[in-house]
């Protein structure tokens, strides 16, 4: 805990207990100059929304008791009430879910063990929150700690970052140097959109297949969100591109069930046919991951355009028979 921190938790806790509380009081007990008093006073009341009142007549520091501050529970720094802490608990599970690692959870777990204090759970009750609320992710591709790390303090300091990117289609590793834009969580894979500085163009990297990451001392190259939007996400999914298309597909009564409550695309199109059945239109740049997703409903799909997607899933369906058909 912090110097500040620290003091801030005692002033608080002089409030609560001895209100009006006076001025020597509060340097006999933190020993700091009165001028780092009265900014700590400041901050909790300017910025932390601490309901602080001063009596020049008494010359005096009290809570306001009109605030209800005393129905609240404090974490150093931040008020929250029950049903708030409970909320962040549930936030921390799924925070955990997220981050299979402890690059995340490592640092946030100071602040959980507070929280379970406040809300007075023993350690029962906190294998009964674990239990109580589940985060099931499958194929996760984890991601090392140190890249993480590396990865945000870049993102967020607004600094290159040198890395090893290895490219799966084309199965070669080279060194890249990107100005960090956008991180990306996206089906249980974590995605870095930045400007790459070999290519001089924008780019969508998978942590999993960065190594040996620096964070250099050269600002980063600014692009504006909106551009990063428009060049990244035109299409369907995760693969960038801003060479737009749009797919027709078919789906039967009985998979329109489903499909009819999904959001493959923010600029999806569904009509509802009189016979049951939902006809989708959407965008895409890149075949390979609705290619994916179409095949996850069998025969309960149709690609009725356009024709090279329609025959690409063709093939791999006709690929998938000779397999079953040789065993």
């Amino acid at each position: 805990m912090g110097a500040q921190t620290d003091r801030i938790v005692k002033i608080e806790s002089l409030l609560r207990r001895n209100r009006p509380v006076n001025f020597q009081i509060f340097r006999d007990v933190l020993e700091v100059s009165p001028a780092t008093i009265k900014r700590d006073l400041a901050f909790l009341r300017d910025r932390l929304g601490c309901p602080i009142i001063y009596d020049r007549a008494e010359d005096t520091y009290r809570l306001d008791a009109s605030a209800q501050v005393g129905e609240r529970l404090e974490i150093p720094g931040l008020w929250f009430s029950a049903t708030e802490l409970h909320a962040l608990l549930t936030a921390h599970q799924l925070l955990s879910g997220l981050d299979p690692n402890g690059a995340l959870n490592r640092h946030v777990g100071p602040l959980l063990d507070r929280i379970h204090q406040l809300v007075g759970q023993n350690d029962r009750d906190k294998i009964d929150v674990m239990q109580r609320i589940s985060v099931i992710n499958a194929s996760q591709r984890p991601v090392e700690a140190p890249c993480f790390e590396a990865v945000c303090s870049a993102l967020l300091g607004r600094h290159r970052l040198s890395f090893k990117y290895f490219t799966r289609s084309r199965q070669a590793e080279s060194r890249r140097e990107g100005s960090p834009q956008r991180l990306i969580y996206y089906r249980n894979t974590w995605y870095l959109d930045a400007w790459c500085h070999k290519n001089n163009d924008l780019r969508r990297f998978a942590l999993d297949a960065m190594d040996d990451v620096q964070v250099r001392d050269d600002k980063a190259k600014e692009v504006a969100i909106s551009t990063v939007i428009k060049n990244l996400d035109g299409g369907y999914g995760i693969y960038a591109g801003n060479q737009v298309r749009w797919a027709w597909l078919l789906f039967s009564a009985r998979a329109s069930q489903w499909v009819a409550r999904e959001r493959w695309h923010p600029d999806q199109q569904l009509t509802a046919l009189d016979d049951g059945r939902v006809e989708m239109k959407l965008p895409f740049t890149d075949m390979t991951e609705l290619r994916m997703d179409i095949l996850r409903h069998g025969p309960e799909v149709e690609v009725l355009e356009p024709k090279e997607l329609r025959a690409e899933v063709a093939q791999q369906l006709r690929d998938a028979l000779a397999t079953y058909s040789r065993t």
